[in-house]
Order: structure tokens, then sequence, then C-alpha cells
């Protein structure tokens, strides 16, 4: 089977579905969504990578092997390619569709819906040839918050009423897609970023209770989605119980404005804070999650949070907000707590309880740990994702 999967090759999202299918003898192509002068993903192995007419921005082994596609044959100048494709109106389009015609995938792939999924749609009326069978993945908010915007629901809709396949992993999303007019076929739902390895994480988790742990961590995003900086505030209010028992708080994923806000945080209440470095690797960030007894993520939009299943896995008790899929995991109130994002008062109150019930987050560690053992070892999502490729090979006329 050949596939071409339309994607962030910066995107360790991407990496980790890319890795779910590998093995299995199939002719594997990515089309960076986003022309990055192609930053490949360091874990993306084993495909052919077509890029815009430039090399990587650093070296990739692993068996990636990369192949030059441009509909400007003359512009041998790397710096009139680069022109080329942020000048001229529909310029990577052209070059995906022409992709398509000579490769013949049997399967189109768009993994996301704004960048990929936008592009392939737009590929999709100049190729010259019959479409291959056309699956689209939302990410995090691709409907739930951009459809709400008058910018992006008819882009939305036009991908919607011409993809075939449709994968996603809430059932929230896919109410929304049929909402946006989906006709097609819904595919299993299950985590994009695939399963973990349940064995390694018990050797990255903390023994004893997690009663027993005396750190937080905090997912440090604030941009359009993210809102660490209320997951800040928060704390301060917290200050005198975190404080009072030795916490250290943690953030991870830290934009400049939350590593500024933090430090603050801590000269003001004298409670310990820890930037983690971005580049850490993800059994490092596995093990942050594993020495919390609370972990934090706030957003105003977002799927399921992969952070808030590394929390689930390792055993720390998740606060996460509402506007998440995370009421199709845990149960509120018993194995996580749910908060509004853009409300410090509440989640106080939410963090107040996770920091002093002893009983409440030791319980939910052991009932997380059952639905991690039940919905979340790779062992039993590879199938699950190898699974949706044969669906629509098998469904091809």
């Amino acid at each position: 089977m050949r596939i071409l999967v339309v994607a962030m090759s910066n995107s360790i999202h991407t990496a980790r579905w890319l890795s779910q299918i590998g093995g299995q003898g199939w002719d594997i192509h990515l089309y960076p969504s986003i022309d990055n002068w192609i930053d490949v993903h360091p874990e993306i192995r084993n495909l052919t990578l077509h890029h815009s007419g430039c090399r990587p921005v650093r070296p990739t082994a692993n068996g990636v092997r990369f192949r030059g596609v441009s509909v400007v044959r003359r512009a041998t100048d790397l710096y009139r390619r680069r022109v080329a494709r942020n000048d001229v109106p529909g310029y990577r389009a052209r070059q995906l569709a022409r992709l398509i015609d000579r490769i013949r995938p049997d399967v189109v792939h768009s993994l996301e819906i704004q960048h990929a999924g936008y592009l392939t749609h737009e590929a999709k009326r100049l190729c010259r040839k019959p479409f291959p069978s056309w699956i689209v993945t939302n990410w995090g908010s691709d409907i739930y918050l951009f459809g709400r915007l008058d910018a992006h629901e008819p882009l939305i809709r036009g991908v919607l009423a011409e993809c075939g396949y449709y994968s996603c992993e809430c059932r929230r999303d896919v109410c929304l897609a049929k909402a946006f007019g989906f006709q097609g076929t819904v595919l299993p739902v299950f985590p994009n970023s695939g399963g973990f390895d349940l064995g390694l994480a018990a050797r990255l988790r903390r023994p004893g209770p997690v009663s027993a742990r005396r750190l937080v961590v905090v997912k440090g995003y604030q941009n359009w989605a993210g809102r660490a900086l209320v997951a800040v505030r928060a704390l301060e209010r917290c200050a005198d119980l975190l404080k009072g028992a030795g916490y250290e708080a943690a953030f991870y994923s830290a934009t400049p404005e939350v590593a500024v806000a933090a430090e603050l945080f801590s000269k003001s209440t004298g409670v310990p804070v820890r930037i983690v470095p971005k580049d850490s690797s993800h059994a490092e960030i596995l093990a942050l999650h594993g020495g919390a007894r609370v972990s934090l993520g706030l957003s105003i939009s977002d799927a399921i949070s992969t952070s808030f299943l590394e929390a689930v896995v390792m055993g720390s008790f998740p606060v996460q907000s509402f506007t998440a899929c995370a009421d199709e995991w845990i149960e509120d109130g018993v194995t996580g707590l749910l908060v509004p994002p853009d409300d410090p008062e509440v989640v106080e109150a939410a963090l107040r309880r996770a920091l002093t019930d002893d009983g409440l987050v030791d319980g939910a560690a052991v009932k997380n740990a059952l639905v991690a053992a039940e919905r979340l070892d790779h062992r039993l999502l590879k199938p699950m994702a190898v699974g949706i490729y044969r669906t629509v090979a098998d469904r091809r006329p």
C-alpha cells in the first residue's frame, strides 16, 4: 500500500502517528503541510519526504529519503524558489496536486485540518487524475474552536464535504464533524498520538503513594489557546499550602511570558519553581508527571490533551480545563477535576482540594491506572492505527 501523509513535518504528533504504522511493508510518503524549510522531527523515520526544493534544517537519518518537488522548473536558485513559494498563490497546492498525480497513492491522509486539510482540499481541485481515498484527522481545536470563526467555518465545511473518511480522538468531535456536514465514514476514535509503553511508564514513576509527592507540574502554554498565566495566578492563591508543605512547581513547554511570571511567583511566595527545558525527551516529561501529585493544564480549546493523558498514565492527579475532552476519560471529582480555563478562583479551589485530600489523589491514581491499561497501551492502539488504512484500502473501488 502506498500512503501519502500531509502533515507538519516538525511535529511530535506527526512522528508518533507515523511510528504506529511503520513496519508494515507500506510505501509511506510525507508532504509537509507547512513549508518551514523542512524542519524534520528527529523521530520521523523510514519514509520518503517530498520537499519544496530545499534540504532539511537539521540533518536526519532514520531511513528518511528526500525528494524535491517543484512547479518552478527554471528557478534553480534556492532564494528564488523560496520567493516563489511565498508569493505565488496556490504554489504549494499545485505542488501537492502534482505529487499526488505522479506517485498515485492508495490513500491520502491529512493530519490536522487548518493546514493539512485546507492544503489537500485545494490540491484535490487541481489534480488531473482521479483523487485517492482521503482521510482527514482532526487535531485539537480544528473544529471545536476554529469552527466558530467566520473565516474558517466555510473552509472546514469544504474539507468535510470532500473527504471520505474522518478520524479524531474525541466523541465530541465526531458530533461536530457531522454537524459541519460530514457524511462519510467515521473511523475508530482513539488518541492521535498513539499509546504509551506502560512498562516504561511504570519504571519512570516514583514509587510510593501519589499523596507523598511534593510537586505540581503545569503545562506552560500561553497563546491563542493556552492559559498558563491563569495557572500561575491560581498557584499564587495557593501559596500558603504550597510553601507550608514543601511543594515545588515545574513548568514544561513554557512560553517566555510564563517563564517570567513563574520566576516572579517564586520570588514573591518562596515556592521553588523549575522551568523544564523545551528539548526534554518524552521519557523526561513522563518522569516529571510520574513524580507529581498534581498536573495542571488550562486551555480554551483542545481535544485529548497529550499532557492530560500523560498525567493519567503516570498517576498524577489531573486538574484539566473542561474545554478539552477529559470528561471522556475521567469522572469529575473522583479521578480528576475539570475547571474553567480563565477563572483562577475556581482553579485555586480545585488545587486546594487536590493538595489536601490524600484519599482523593491516591484513589484516582488506582482508577486511572486501570483506564490506562484498558485504553492507552500502545500494544492495543497500534493495531487500531494500522486497521484504519486496511479499512480504507478494502473499500477502494
